[in-house]
Order: C-alpha cells, then structure tokens, then sequence
C-alpha cells in the first residue's frame, strides 16, 4: 500500500468544491441547530429537566413551540412534578393552553388537592371559549368564591316569595361554593347553583306560616336550603347559603282578593245588566200584547152593532130590548163618570 499515494488523493477530494459544498452545508446545519436549540437545551439541563437535541428537533418538525414546552417542564420540574414533554405536547397540539395546566398541577400539589395531568387537561380544553380557565377553577377550589343570588346581571335584585298569610317577602342571599374538580367536567355552572338556590329560598317562603316568621328567623331559610343538595350534578360544593337581606313586600293575598271581589263585581254588573235587559224586553213584549189584546176587544166592540142589527133583522131583538140596553149603557157611564172610573179599554168611550 502506497500511504503517500493515498494521502493526496485524500487531500485532493478535501479540496474537491462539491465536498466543499457538502462540508459547508453541515457545519451551517450543525450551527443552526446549535443556534435554535443549544440555549434550549442547555436551561433544562441545568434546570435536571433534560429534553433531547432530537426530541427538540422532532418538536420544531411537528410544529411545536420548542421553548413554550421544554419551559413548562422545568416549572413543572422545579415544582416536584414529574412530567415528560409529550403528554405537554400532545395537550398543546389539542388547543389546550399549555401554562394554565402546568400553573393548576403546581397550585393544586401545593394545596394538597388530587389533579392530574389527563383531568387538568380535560378541564381546561372543557372551559374553552368560556372565558374560564382550569386555573381559575383550581384557584376557586382553594379559594371559595361567593356567588350573588340573584345574579345582578339578570336585572332583579331579590327574590320574591309568598308567606301563607298573603304577604309578600324580599330575600337577597350569598351562596358560598368551592369548585369540585372530580365534578367539573360536564356539571352544571354558577347559573344552575342560582336558580336552585331561588328555588328552594321561594319554597322555603311558601312553606312559613306568616312572614313574621321568615323575619324572625331568616337562617331557617338558608338550612331549608342547604340541606336540599342544591350542588348536586354542579361543577360546585356548596359551603354556606347566607341571606344577606330581608324586606317585607307587597301583601299579595290583599291585593288578590281586591281583584276577585272586583272580578265579582264586575261579573254580578254583567248579570244585572242582562236581567235588566231580560225585563225590558219582557215589559216591551208585554205592552205588545196589550195593544194587541186592545185591538182585539175594539175589533169585538165593532161587531156589537152588526150582532144587534143582524137581531133586529132575524126577531130575537125589539125596539124595547134596545132601550133597555142603552139605558143600562147610560146608567153605567154615569155610575163609572161619578167613581172617576174610565169606561172602555181606551179609557174613553
């Protein structure tokens, strides 16, 4: 074996421009990985949260935010979690956001409440577009939140209920809750937890005697209430149920018998007014029959002088039983002129 041969026909190829080109391609490759990545890799090694020059490579590949991913893992690390970057991943190429889930395992480990990584995950992907966060609901779960009932964003500011007296009660009540994680996925929201609790604050009123009751005790209402479940089925636990205020309303029962006795009223009117119709239309019927009756006796006088004459004609009648009959005809009108008494159906002749 020749070995200077060898040697300048290894120089030579050194020299060649194509591995020139070749060389050069892999030293600005090698760089820009270096550049890319170098940083990278170097804080999560110093931070014991190793990710692999690969692993980052596959990451930009797959069109990963390399930073956002291997940061998270180092919060993660630094906070005592153990978590590898493709579940993180994964989460992110779903739509999750990535810090809130990170930020809730660490607030949750520290506050000694059971959250995985898949349930973080799938609160937050379930409260997108909802203008909450699985933060906010982990932060609520350490810290209650109070909720207004009813909500002023729905335009009252009381509830309204009716004591069996007829008198009307206002009541404004607080419900303290605490998110329930094991629940939050697929329970029902603050708005469920308000329109139960006006539920069972109007049943409560419904069910007292006199308002003067609800006054004198109003933390029998909030008991009444709670001891109901109102949270079951919730995204919510509910801690206390406090009636904030209590005012004394309209008296109901009064105002609904004012209306039925004017209902009445106004009913026994209508019927009056038909009897009252029913009689003049009979007062009118009979006056018809009246002059219908007067027209029959006038049209039977008539055919008194065509009786007598027929008489005359046949012989059952004389001139002496006519003058008889006119003279008892003129001794009754003068009889009937002296009482006052008019003769006839017209009152005349």
């Amino acid at each position: 074996m020749n070995i200077p041969i060898l040697l300048a026909d290894a120089g030579s190829l050194l020299t060649h421009p194509v591995t020139i080109g070749v060389i050069v391609v892999l030293l600005l490759g090698v760089a820009l990985i270096l550049f890319n990545f170098l940083g990278v890799w170097v804080r999560a090694k110093v931070a014991d949260a190793p990710v692999g020059m690969l692993t980052m490579i596959a990451m930009r590949l797959r069109g990963v935010p390399v930073s956002q991913i291997v940061d998270a893992r180092i919060t993660a690390t630094k906070a005592g979690l153990l978590l590898e970057t493709d579940p993180i991943e994964a989460h992110y190429l779903s739509g999750g956001d990535v810090n809130n889930c990170i930020l809730s395992l660490i607030a949750a480990h520290k506050a000694g409440i059971t959250l995985d990584w898949n349930r973080a995950c799938a609160i937050d992907l379930a409260t997108k577009g909802t203008g909450k966060t699985v933060l906010e609901a982990v932060k609520t779960s350490i810290n209650p939140k109070v909720i207004d009932c009813p909500n002023a964003a729905s335009g009252r500011t009381t509830i309204d209920g009716v004591a069996k007296d007829g008198i009307g009660v206002k009541v404004k009540a607080r419900v303290t809750v605490r998110t329930n994680l094991d629940r939050f996925v697929g329970g029902a929201t603050e708005e469920t937890i308000i329109a139960r609790v006006g539920e069972g604050i109007v049943t409560s009123i419904g069910s007292s005697e006199t308002y003067k009751d609800v006054l004198e005790n109003p933390d029998r209402i909030s008991k009444t209430v709670l001891a109901k479940g109102l949270d079951s089925g919730t995204q919510f636990e509910i801690l206390s149920i406090d009636i904030a205020d209590v005012d004394v309303g309209e008296n109901i029962g009064a105002k609904l018998q004012a209306e039925q006795a004017e209902a009445d009223k106004r009913t026994a009117q209508a019927r009056a007014e038909a009897q009252r119709a029913q009689a003049v239309a009979t007062e009118q019927e009979m006056h018809a029959r009246t002059q219908e009756m007067r027209a029959k006796v006038v049209e039977a006088e008539a055919q008194i002088p065509l009786a007598m004459a027929d008489a005359f004609r046949s012989g059952n009648m004389g001139i002496m039983d006519y003058m008889k009959m006119k003279n008892v005809q003129a001794d009754t009108s003068m009889r009937e002129t002296i009482a006052g008494t008019p003769r006839g159906p017209e009152g005349g002749k």
